[in-house]
């Protein structure tokens, strides 16, 4: 089955859906709380993701998606842009924004398999978080405040990583009167002039890298630049030289903590460049972040995890020369509290013992689960509530009216 968008003009049109699009998007949002992606798939009917499990939503006249209901969705959030429906001819696969006014705005992934379009859609809040909304440490305020340098959050996809920068800008503009430009693949979170100026640019519509939308931003006088994604070695040698040269640069990485992100950097380049790599960003850095997502208890939404590293002369040595046996960044990290640095199986114990997470739950995110279980060996098993999950999450199934 061809996955293509744009028909030939002989072919016959599909029936219509009985549910249009905004109203079905609009729909699922509203089924569950703490809905995080909206998933549509050939086969299952439109799932939504809530507190990290997902829910199949049966709709009338849409009990089961078929390929051209998928397909047409596609359309519709694709609208009248030529680029997505060009991509996904072209890789299999296409990143663009959605907004339902007055409801929410998408990130979007439209994407083949078995000959068939599935689509992904992020919920993106209307309103920018703040540090304090997003319960992260107070330390972090400090990011919004620094003149140069390159902060780093990291973490998997849905980690919140897009919001804890957002929240981190949103100070920026409301603290001071400089001028900020965005990278963004695409735009996420939509930021109002404050105090500061910003200028927020989308892949592909305003430019068609990474890499070449930082080098013009060396030209165009911002005083902080946030990049989407290090996605490359030139866009990560590009965001170094930007450091170097005055700016306050942040950005995001798919690893999991900070140590796993050093050396995600130097391996991008090769070996006979590494140690120069490695004395740079021991200059630049200034924070690296790393986030994880752990579910609450009784299924009550999720709680973030943040592991903070901070540019001490410790930390600076270690990027600079590589970790050893008793000189690590995580060794760095534990001794480091009183400088505002933290690690994650520390913090993890903390809600533990608070009774925000379980511990089986727990040590399975954990990043030393061994360590962890002997840290909090004293807690019986009977301090463990059990967890209770509502009726309908059971079966993962839930009946949903369409608001007409």
């Amino acid at each position: 089955m061809s996955t293509s968008l744009s028909a030939p003009t002989s072919a016959p049109t599909p029936p219509q859906r009985t549910i249009p699009t905004p109203q079905l998007v609009t729909a699922m949002l509203k089924a569950y709380e703490h809905v995080s992606d909206l998933i549509f798939s050939p086969g299952r009917a439109p799932q939504v993701e809530s507190n990290g499990e997902l829910i199949q939503l049966k709709f009338k006249g849409l009990e089961v998606l078929t390929p051209q209901d998928t397909q047409q969705i596609a359309r519709d959030l694709m609208g009248g842009n030529e680029y997505p429906v060009r991509k996904l001819e072209q890789d299999g696969a296409a990143d663009l924004s959605y907004a339902v006014p007055g409801v929410s705005r998408f990130r979007v992934n439209v994407f083949r398999q078995r000959g068939s379009c599935a689509i992904v859609m992020r919920v993106i809040p209307n309103r920018i978080p703040n540090l304090d909304e997003l319960r992260l440490p107070a330390q972090l305020g400090e990011i919004a405040r620094l003149r140069n340098g390159i902060v780093l959050v990291t973490g998997p996809t849905g980690s919140g990583k897009s919001s804890t920068l957002a929240a981190i800008v949103d100070r920026m503009n409301e603290e001071r009167a400089i001028h900020i430009l965005t990278i963004e693949d695409p735009i996420e979170f939509l930021h109002r002039h404050k105090k500061a100026t910003i200028h927020q640019r989308e892949l592909h519509s305003d430019t068609p890298t990474f890499a070449l939308a930082l080098r013009a931003a060396l030209r165009q006088a911002p005083k902080a630049i946030l990049v989407g994604e290090m996605r490359d070695r030139e866009t990560i040698e590009i965001a170094l030289e930007a450091a170097e040269t005055g700016h306050l640069v942040l950005s995001t990485l798919h690893t999991i903590d900070a140590s796993k992100t050093v050396e995600r950097i130097i391996g991008t380049f090769p070996v006979n460049e590494q140690h120069g790599i490695r004395v740079r960003l021991a200059k630049a850095f200034r924070y690296i972040l790393s986030q994880r997502l752990l579910p609450r208890k009784e299924g009550k939404g999720r709680v973030a995890i943040i592991e903070i590293l901070k540019s001490t002369m410790r930390t600076r040595e270690y990027v600079e020369k590589g970790e050893n046996e008793g000189k690590t960044l995580l060794d760095a990290m534990r001794d480091g509290s009183t400088e505002g640095m933290q690690h994650f199986d520390e913090e993890i114990e903390k809600l533990i013992r608070a009774g925000i997470i379980d511990k089986e739950t727990a040590l399975s995110y954990a990043t030393n689960a061994g360590n962890l279980r002997l840290a909090i060996a004293d807690l019986s098993e009977n301090t463990e509530p059990a967890m209770t999950v509502p009726r309908d999450r059971v079966s993962g199934n839930a009946e949903v009216e369409i608001e007409r």
